[in-house]
Formats: structure tokens, sequence, C-alpha cells
């Protein structure tokens, strides 16, 4: 997207506070007279919050009381929140919560941003009906987007048939924001409903239209196994960028079909090299295993109980036979993307699904050998998208760039590490890189935070806080305040 791309280079301060609350960033500057702190919230005023949760403020309480590093604390307070405080439009439609969750400074949901916003939020909702309500609407509202078009990655509230991308080159719809085909845009759904279920116990949100969407993911997988055709999927936009369009007449590049998915774009919403991402197969293959279970436990449908684990086994046998790679340096690893003719591409992207983010996503034990000389590759010179600089270290991508460094690599890096060191490193680059604003950021440049992308990623400000809730659960609290 435009919004996406567009390098917001901005100072401490200024345009984030601007963005969520005028009024907070006027406080936050004079916050800084002398004698008085500089930390001043930069949450929305109570009135012009989105949604409030109990058991969200509980938690900011407890665990901003227990940080001591002061600028920390103040982070935790302003990102923790900011998916509720400034994203989520709840309501109650036909008798069922509906939940409309904007990515921040796009107007628009998608699939994968909405539900990796809300699901730091799921542990809360065994003591806050309202959250749990909050959640089940944003499934709710996920089972009618994949009915509406299980190919689209982004979704308007209302039909707009003027929106920005009408005139992309694919079968869009008003109701379509972009029509960009990512294997992860139906697997963070399924994600986040066994979770919620997991969770609370509450079926509910498994009706009938869920099953109907259920079956038209397996659909949609298996059609972009392209086994017998190329399938209905096509994409092409007029544009400047390479990656923000197909080649081959919109199929993409060629595949053989080998039984792994095509995922025509990446998380990133850019085009794959080679279209067979493995992070998204194997989060495509945890997905799957899930509707299964749900299928046989909860909604008692032993057909599709039945085809989520045969195309499971399929896609997870072809990543061990084409997708394990073996690189001249580490050994046997995870290619990123491949095409079932033995070309392989070595890189990692920030967004999430990556492989360095495949634990988190529970799609891999982090102790799995393969995984751990993946891990090392991902996070080193030898990944393309990997820079460095005096300003921290981390993954990047093409979406924005060259010398780029993503804070979702840095919390990833955290969320998947076994040693305390490596995380207060992550934790020291996340604090000392929001430019003083408060808020994660997109991307920062590797030798100057205050030169960012896009202000308002409610994703990743949510994702930071789930990272020090985390730590804090697991007693590690002394770990945060040793940074």
């Amino acid at each position: 997207m435009t919004t996406r791309r567009n390098f917001i280079r901005t100072s401490a301060v200024g345009l984030t506070a601007l963005a969520l609350n005028p009024s907070r960033a006027a406080a936050s500057v004079m916050g800084k007279k002398a004698g008085s702190s500089p930390y001043v919230s930069k949450r929305p005023a109570m009135d012009d919050r989105h949604f409030s949760s109990v058991a969200v403020e509980q938690t900011i309480s407890r665990v901003k009381a227990k940080i001591k590093d002061p600028k920390l604390a103040w982070m935790f307070e302003n990102c923790f929140p900011n998916t509720l405080d400034t994203t989520v439009n709840f309501s109650i439609q036909n008798g069922r919560p509906d939940t409309f969750v904007i990515t921040g400074d796009i107007d628009a949901m998608w699939l994968r941003d909405s539900s990796a916003q809300v699901w730091p939020y799921l542990p809360l909702t065994r003591k806050d009906d309202h959250l749990k309500q909050m959640i089940a609407g944003v499934i709710n509202r996920q089972t009618k987007c994949i009915l509406i078009d299980p190919y689209a990655n982004a979704f308007n509230h209302d039909p707009k048939p003027d929106s920005e991308w009408m005139t992309d080159r694919t079968e869009m719809k008003p109701m379509l924001h972009e029509r960009k085909w990512e294997i992860d845009s139906l697997a963070y759904p399924v994600r986040l409903a066994y979770n919620y279920w997991k969770t609370t116990g509450d079926t509910a949100v498994f009706d009938t239209d869920w099953t109907k969407a259920m079956n038209r993911v397996i659909e949609t997988f298996r059609e972009q196994q392209r086994k017998e055709d190329n399938g209905p999927y096509k994409f092409q936009r007029k544009t400047e960028r390479q990656l923000d369009t197909l080649n081959n007449d919109g199929w993409g590049n060629p595949v053989n079909p080998v039984g792994l998915i095509v995922s025509s774009f990446r998380p990133s919403d850019d085009a794959t090299t080679f279209q067979f991402l493995v992070p998204s197969n194997l989060f495509a293959v945890t997905s799957l295993k899930q509707i299964a279970e749900i299928a046989r436990k909860v909604t008692k449908d032993a057909a599709l109980a039945s085809a989520a684990t045969t195309l499971a086994k399929e896609v997870s046998d072809a990543i061990q036979k084409y997708a394990i790679v073996e690189h001249p340096k580490y050994g046997k690893v995870y290619a990123f993307e491949v095409d079932g003719f033995g070309n392989a591409y070595f890189m990692d992207d920030a967004n999430v699904p990556s492989l360095l983010a495949l634990p988190y996503l529970d799609s891999i034990d982090r102790k799995d050998p393969i995984y751990s000389n993946t891990r090392k590759m991902v996070l080193s010179a030898d990944n393309p998208y990997f820079f460095k600089g005096t300003a921290g270290e981390g993954i990047g991508g093409p979406h924005i760039g060259y010398d780029m460094i993503w804070p979702m690599s840095i919390i990833m890096r955290a969320q998947t590490s076994s040693s305390d060191e490596e995380i207060k490193h992550c934790l020291r680059m996340l604090r000392n890189s929001d430019a003083d604003t408060g808020f994660m950021h997109e991307s920062f440049h590797k030798d100057n935070p205050a030169k960012f992308t896009r202000s308002w990623f409610a994703w990743v400000n949510t994702l930071f806080g789930e990272l020090i809730v985390g730590l804090e659960a697991k007693g590690k609290i002394n770990l945060i305040n040793s940074i």
C-alpha cells in the first residue's frame, strides 16, 4: 500500500502524538518543562478510546509498576493498549458481536494484522467478558470476509466502489480494499479462532458460516497447489514498484506442482520471487491441523477434519522434501522461498510469518536443529536483509528497502530466544529506537532511529506490549530491569 510504503521522516513527539490525539501531543511537549517528567502518556483521552478493557488496564498498571526504567515503562503503557485505543470498532450485528479492526494509519482491515493485533489480549479474556466479546467479533467479521473472497488480504468496513485499488487487474469487489493472495491471510484467522476456543471454551464462533469459510480455506489452498492448472487467481497492478504486481500476465513465476501451496505475495504485501513461500506453508500446516481438531471436537464434521488432515500431511511432506536445503555455511536450513524446480532463496523478511518467527507461530520447535541453523543464518550478514548499524541490528525486507530495520524482527528475535542476554540486547534496541515517540514503528534506519516509517502501526505496538507482558508472566521482570 502507498501509505504503508511512505517514508515518515519525523523527529521525537510530533507526528505520533498528533495522529492519536492532538491534546496529548501538547501535553507531552509541556511535560518537558524543567522539573517535570518527559514521559507523559500518549494514549488518547478516555472518551476518545475506541475500546476499553478492565483486564487490559489492570495488566498495564501491574506490569508498568514493576518496570524501573521510566522510558520503557512509558513505552509499554503507550504500546500495549494501542490496538484497543485506536483501531477497534466493536458492535453487535444481528445479535452477534462484530469487530472491524483497522491496521492503524490505513482505514482497512487486514485478516493478518487484525488477528495479530488482538492476539496479545487473548489470555485476558478469561477475566473480561467484554474483551472476550470483542475478540469473538473479530472472528465473526473474518469469517464474513473469507466468504466474500478467500483470495483478498484486506477489506473495507462497508462497500467502496471507488476504493484505492479497484483498478487492479484481478476480481475486485467493493468490499475489498486489496486482493493480494497471501497464505497467511487465511492461516491467521484460524490461529485466532482456535486459540480463542482453547482459552475461553466458547464455541459460538464455530457456526455454519465458519464451517463454510474453512471449506473455502481448504479449497483455496488446494487451488494454489496448482496441480491441474494455475487456478482462478491472477493479479496485476499499474505501478512503478516491481513487487506490487505479478509477472507472466499476473500468474507469477512458474512452480513445479510438488504439493506446496503458492503464495503470490508475502506477509509484507510484496510479491514472492519463488512462489512457494516456506514460512507461510509451515504456518498453513499448523492451521490445517487446528481446523481438523475443531472439526473433530466441536463441529463434529468428519469430512472437514479429514480434508484438513490430509492436506496438512501433504504440505508437510512436501516441505520436508523441497523446502529444506543444504546451505554452504549453515548446513540444512529452511529456504525462504522455493519453486519445486530446485531453486531456493536464502533470506528472511521481518514480517510474520517469517523463518525467524516459526516457533512463535507454533509451527516448529525452537530447539529443532534445522530451525537453529536457519535462525543463525537469518540473523547474520548471510541474510541479504539483515542490517546492522549504530542504532541497532535486525531484519528488514524489500518492502522498505536497504538499511531499514523492522522492530517486529527484533521482537521476534526476543520471542524465539532462550538466551537472557540476547533478550536484553533486543529490549535495549527496542527502547532506544523509538525516536523518543513512545511507540514502535514499521522500520527505522540502522544508523538513525529518527528516520522511520509509519508513526501509527498498531500491530507492532501491541506486539511489543505482548513481549513485555510475557516476560513478566515468566518471572523475568528482573531481566527487563537489567537492560
